[in-house]
């Protein structure tokens, strides 16, 4: 019973195999059932040496900077205190990076999806993965709302 059953998958296999092109590669040649090509992605030097131009991945895709908000400002630094202390401080690498300066290696949108979406950051970003790489750690999803990044973003803008 057991071979006729292994003959009869084996033959369920090269159907099925057939009729998608495998094992030939005829189909596969022609490029009908190829996949895409994919960009490479860029490593994180490259990501690092390009950083004005680089946006992360997640909802923000332009912040328009003005004249600072010191009541922003003064509200990002209260959700900062409470949410990011403890593993970020504002001068000194913690468990994280300092956001001292950060706008002067980041761009404003990647610093927000940062905050609002650090998981997917860690993973498929390349700088996001190269701070993953560098510290050990993926950054902890606070639920932080995107006015609420806005107003950190805001008070870094400070530091």
């Amino acid at each position: 019973m057991k071979l006729k059953g292994s003959i009869f998958l084996g033959i369920l296999i090269a159907l099925f195999m057939s009729a998608c092109g495998g094992g030939s590669g005829e189909k596969e040649s022609k490029g009908k059932f190829a996949p895409p090509p994919v960009a490479k992605p860029l490593t994180f030097e490259e990501a690092q040496a390009d950083w004005k131009n680089q946006k992360g991945l997640g909802p923000i895709t332009h912040v328009e900077l003005g004249e600072l908000d010191p009541e922003l400002a003064k509200k990002g630094s209260e959700i900062y205190v409470l949410k990011c202390t403890a593993c970020h401080a504002p001068e000194v690498e913690k468990l994280g990076p300092a956001p001292v300066g950060v706008l002067n290696r980041r761009t404003p949108e990647w610093v927000m999806n940062m905050i609002l979406n650090p998981e997917e950051m860690a993973m498929k970003d390349p700088i996001g993965r190269g701070l993953l790489m560098k510290y050990n750690t993926v950054m902890a999803n606070q639920g932080l709302t995107q006015e609420d990044a806005r107003a950190v973003l805001e008070y870094f803008r400070t530091l």
